[in-house]
C-alpha cells in the first residue's frame, strides 16, 4: 500500500501515528494511507520563509511566470497516469478526472500568461497617481509589493489537482512561497502532482511544500505577513477564522466555504427555444459532474409555475438517461461521492429536503453493492420559501426546483435568501428583467453569469470557474475572493502608499509622465 509522504524543509517525510486509509470510493477497497503524527510544521514555515520567500522574491514575474508555465507542462506530461489515479482515488468519470486536471493545467498556464506581459518588475503599481499638494512636487502612487512570509493553502478534496494549482498560481506569481495541505480523502492525487512539481526542479528551493495529512498545529506557527486561504465546510472555516494565533496577529484568511448556487429561469423563455435547451443542458452538467461535488454547482432552481411542470419532466428525463457504473467505463457519465462520510451526509441531506418536497428522480438509496454511488436527484419544492431549501446545501448530485411567479423582484429575494454564493444564473431575452435581477443578486454574489440567445453556443457553463473572473463570495460562501487575473495576486501581496517628490516617486514606482520633475 502506498504512504502518503509530505514534501518539508526540502526533504521528503514519512509521518507517524495511526494512519487514515485512503480508498477507491467505487470499490472501498485501500489504496493508500496518510499520517502525519511527528512532522515538524513549524520548521517548514520557517523554511518558507527563510529560503524559499527571497529566492521567489529576487526573481521578476516574467520569470515567475516562466517557472507558472513550466509547471503546467510537467503536470500536462502526466495527465494520463494521473486520469487514472482520479478514477481510483476520486470515483471521477473520465470527464470529470480531465475537467480537475486541465483546470490545474490551465490555470497555471493562463497565470504564466498574465505574469509574461508584467516583466521584470519586481512590483505592482495599482492606478493612477495623484497630486497630493499644492503643487504636483507632492505626489502619491499605489504599489502591490510581495509580502515576505508564507500562503499555507488548506484545499477541498472535490478538486485535488485545480484547487491546489489555482491557489499556488496566484501566490507563487505575486512572489510567496506555498504549503500545500489536500484533502485527505482525495490526497493520493495531490502527492503524485506534489511529486512532479518538486521533480521538474522549475521552482527554488522552499518555493513550494507539501503536507500530507492533518494540518496539525501549522496555524500556531503563522504571523501577520503569513496568508492562509481555505476551501471547505462553514465549520472548518469558522474554526480557521477564530484560531486564536490567527487573530492575534491578524494573519490574513481567505475563505471559500458553503454556496446555494441558483439557476434562474425567466419568464420570457420558451420551452421550445434554444435557450431553454441551453439551460436544461446546463443544469444537468451541474448536477453530475464530479457527482455534483462541485463548489459552484447548482443547488437550487427557480422556475415560472406556469413552466415548472415541463421543466420537472424534462430534467428527470435528461437525468435518468446519465449512465453510472465504473467510474473508469468511457460510457458512464456520473461518478461516486468521494467517501463514506460524504455519502451518508447526501442521503440524510435528500430525506432533509424531500420533507419539503416531492423527490421526482433518483433519493437516498445508494448505487450497487459497494462504494459510493447515488443517484441524481431531483426534488420540486411544495414550497418556495421553506428554510431547508435556502439553508441546507447537499454536496451531490441534488437540486431542488423552487417555484416561483416569474416575477424579477421575487426571483431577487428567493436567490439571496441563500446568504451570499459563489455563482448564480439568469436565463433570459428580456434585457430589463436580467438587468433587474442581476443587479438585485449581485450583492450577494462574487458572480452572475446571464445566458440568452445572443450568446447561446459561444459561453462557458456557469459551473465552471475562470481564471480571469473572480472566484469567492459574500456571506454563507465564506467572503473571499480568488482568481480574477491580476487581482487573485493582491492577497498576497501588501497594498502601499508612496508619498514625496513626483520626479521620485511617479518615475520610480509609477508610470513616468512628461512633466515629471527631475
Amino acid at each position: 500500500m502506498i504512504k502518503l509522504e509530505s514534501y518539508l524543509s526540502g526533504t521528503w517525510q514519512t509521518g507517524q501515528g495511526d494512519p487514515q486509509v485512503l480508498v477507491d470510493p467505487a470499490t472501498e477497497m485501500p489504496l493508500a494511507e496518510c499520517a502525519s503524527d511527528g512532522i515538524d510544521r513549524g520548521a517548514a514555515v520557517a523554511y518558507a520563509r527563510e529560503v524559499g520567500g527571497p529566492a521567489l522574491r529576487a526573481m521578476t514575474f516574467a520569470e515567475r511566470a516562466a517557472a507558472l508555465k513550466a509547471l503546467s507542462g510537467a503536470i500536462h506530461e502526466h495527465r494520463e497516469a494521473l486520469i487514472e489515479l482520479s478514477i481510483q482515488n476520486a470515483g471521477s468519470t473520465r470527464g470529470d478526472a480531465k475537467f480537475d486536471l486541465d483546470g490545474a493545467t490551465g490555470t497555471l498556464a493562463a497565470y504564466a500568461s498574465f505574469g509574461k506581459r508584467l516583466g521584470d518588475r519586481p512590483f505592482l503599481t495599482d492606478g493612477e497617481g495623484q497630486q497630493l499638494g499644492r503643487t504636483p512636487r507632492f505626489w502619491g502612487e499605489h504599489v502591490l509589493v510581495p509580502r515576505p512570509g508564507v500562503a499555507v493553502h488548506i484545499n477541498a478534496f472535490n478538486f485535488p489537482g485545480w484547487g491546489m494549482a489555482e491557489k499556488m498560481a496566484c501566490s507563487l506569481l505575486a512572489g510567496m512561497p506555498v504549503i500545500e495541505k489536500p484533502g485527505t480523502p482525495t490526497a493520493l492525487i495531490a502527492y503524485r502532482i506534489a511529486q512532479i512539481v518538486v521533480e521538474s526542479g522549475v521552482l527554488p528551493e522552499g518555493a513550494f511544500q507539501f503536507l500530507a495529512g492533518s494540518a496539525g498545529d501549522l496555524l500556531d506557527h503563522l504571523g501577520p505577513m503569513d496568508v492562509v486561504a481555505f476551501t471547505g465546510g462553514s465549520k472548518t472555516a469558522a474554526l480557521i477564522r477564530g484560531h486564536e494565533n490567527l487573530v492575534r496577529h491578524n494573519v490574513r484568511v481567505n475563505i471559500e466555504a458553503d454556496s446555494l448556487n441558483s439557476s434562474v429561469l425567466g419568464p420570457d423563455v420558451d420551452t421550445d427555444s434554444e435557450l431553454y435547451g441551453e439551460f436544461l443542458a446546463n443544469v444537468m452538467l451541474d448536477m453530475t459532474q464530479k457527482a455534483g461535488q462541485k463548489c459552484t454547482a447548482v443547488r437550487r432552481i427557480l422556475v415560472p409555475k406556469d413552466m415548472v411542470e415541463s421543466v420537472v419532466a424534462d430534467l428527470t428525463a435528461d437525468l435518468e438517461r446519465q449512465k453510472q457504473g465504473s467510474p473508469g467505463d468511457k460510457d458512464t457519465r456520473v461518478g461516486t461521492l468521494t467517501s463514506s462520510g460524504q455519502l451518508r451526509d447526501v442521503r440524510a441531506g435528500i430525506e432533509s429536503l424531500a420533507e419539503n418536497g416531492h423527490v421526482r428522480c433518483g433519493g437516498a438509496d445508494s448505487v450497487g453493492d459497494a462504494g459510493y454511488g447515488i443517484r441524481p436527484t431531483l426534488i420540486e419544492a411544495i414550497d418556495a420559501d421553506a428554510d431547508t431549501f435556502h439553508e441546507l446545501e447537499v454536496f451531490g448530485p441534488v437540486a431542488s426546483v423552487l417555484p416561483y411567479t416569474g416575477e424579477a423582484s421575487e426571483a431577487v429575494r428567493l436567490v439571496n435568501r441563500g446568504g451570499g454564493g459563489l455563482v448564480a444564473a439568469v436565463y433570459s431575452d428580456d434585457a430589463d428583467w436580467t438587468t433587474e435581477v442581476t443587479l438585485g443578486i449581485a450583492p450577494w454574489h462574487g458572480r452572475v453569469w446571464i445566458g440568452s440567445s445572443r450568446v447561446k453556443g459561444q459561453s462557458t457553463p456557469p459551473g465552471l470557474v475562470l481564471p480571469q473572473s473572480v472566484h469567492g463570495g459574500p456571506g454563507r460562501a465564506g467572503g473571499g475572493e480568488e482568481l480574477g487575473a491580476l487581482r487573485g495576486l493582491s492577497l498576497y501581496m501588501q497594498r502601499t502608499a508612496v508619498q514625496g517628490f513626483q520626479g521620485l516617486v511617479q518615475k520610480r514606482f509609477g508610470a513616468p509622465t512628461a512633466d515629471s520633475e527631475d
